[in-house]
């Protein structure tokens, strides 16, 4: 480099500790990029940097992890746990072919959830994820492999919140043990009681051969409608894909469809489970424009439910609503039931519901989160 070192003579402890320093500050100066701040832009005593980018002090979340636990019955169940040890517990009782993980499909409220002190469950079904298929298991060994991880937790009891296809498994757990319950929310849900599906007739090899094509590919499981809500989520559509592609090849089934017909056969058994015993509050949501889960099952659901559930159905959604309404969702898991979400003046806001009803007929407002309309 040019440069001379004037060190004490070749061999002297004092010679090879000069020479060392020196080249330690020329290798040091030498990395240094040439883009650097400027050494007065950082404090010269007490050690903070003013003026540098804050370096966060914990890990951002990537999602929920997976956890297992040896049940007393011998399975071995898969689940997640998020949120606040102290929060209010949920149960999140996902739809047909999803994995523990699919709640993490909801994380674009993660925030508000997280506000509403929401704690977030989900208990893996037989043979989607990391979970074994057993052909000899049915609803209610789901049932008891939520209470079981219940109990690992030492919670008595959660407020359950099912969509889609986890509704039947909903119905279940309400049934075998209804004093576990606190409240029960149902969206999009399928119910285990009218008409079978019309697919119940097929055999199931036949059955199984028209699903190959839709679970081998995610994107074709969870395609939804161009003019569906969920496309406005920034990264729902992969974390979509990407929760298929775990339900199906986690443990390297390979798009196996054994488990999704068991599954789809599960729901074809009538009649459903007795509800009697229910007392917790229950709220449905539908979308009148769903074709996979139509709103006439709505009036299903009443018909085998005790008591009078609150019904909330919304003329801008289909087999979207426990998305597109999921902010409305969390606000009466918290136990807000009597307020609305709507966005008024540009901010998210939960007035009571008749003043939400005033706003929104005007059209001072609209209805959920002002994430919704893009502010």
């Amino acid at each position: 480099m040019g440069i001379t070192l004037r060190t004490a003579r070749r061999g002297t402890l004092a010679g090879a500790v000069a020479l060392a320093a020196a080249v330690g500050t020329l290798a040091l100066t030498d990395r240094v990029p040439a883009d650097a701040p400027h050494p007065a832009a950082y404090p010269k005593s007490d050690g903070r940097a003013h003026n540098a980018p804050k370096i966060q002090d914990s890990f951002d979340s990537l999602g929920p992890e997976v956890r297992s636990a040896r049940l007393p019955t011998g399975r071995t169940a898969h689940y997640i746990d998020d949120g606040p040890r102290d929060g209010t517990p949920v149960l999140f009782v996902g739809g047909t072919g999803t994995s523990a993980r699919a709640a993490h499909m909801t994380d674009f409220f993660r925030t508000t959830r997280e506000n509403l002190n929401l704690r977030l469950i989900s208990v893996e079904r037989n043979g989607f994820g990391d979970t074994a298929f057993d052909q000899k298991l049915g609803k209610a060994d789901f049932a008891k492999d939520v209470l079981g991880v219940l109990d690992k937790l030492g919670l008595r009891t959660v407020r359950v919140i099912a969509i889609s296809g986890g509704g039947p498994y909903a119905a279940e757990l309400a049934s075998l043990a209804p004093e576990r319950i606190d409240q029960l929310h149902l969206a999009a849900a399928l119910p285990p009681f009218g008409a079978e599906p019309a697919y119940c007739a097929l055999p199931d090899d036949v059955l199984a051969t028209s699903l190959k094509e839709s679970i081998t590919d995610p994107r074709k499981w969870w395609a939804f409608a161009d003019d569906s809500p969920v496309k406005s989520i920034p990264g729902f559509a992969d974390t979509a894909y990407e929760e298929g592609a775990r339900t199906y090849n986690q443990r390297g089934q390979q798009a196996d469809p054994a488990p999704q017909v068991h599954e789809q056969k599960l729901y074809c058994r009538r009649p459903g489970p007795d509800l009697s015993r229910l007392k917790a509050p229950v709220y449905l949501y539908g979308g009148t424009k769903d074709t996979t889960v139509p709103p006439a099952t709505l009036k299903t659901w009443q018909e085998h439910l005790p008591g009078k559930p609150v019904v909330r159905t919304y003329a801008d959604t289909g087999h979207d609503v426990q998305y597109r309404h999921w902010d409305q969702i969390l606000a009466d898991l918290a136990g807000y039931g009597n307020r609305t979400v709507v966005c008024h003046k540009g901010r998210s806001e939960m007035p009571p519901a008749r003043d939400a009803a005033k706003l929104v007929s005007n059209g001072r407002a609209t209805v959920g989160s002002c994430a919704w309309q893009g502010k």
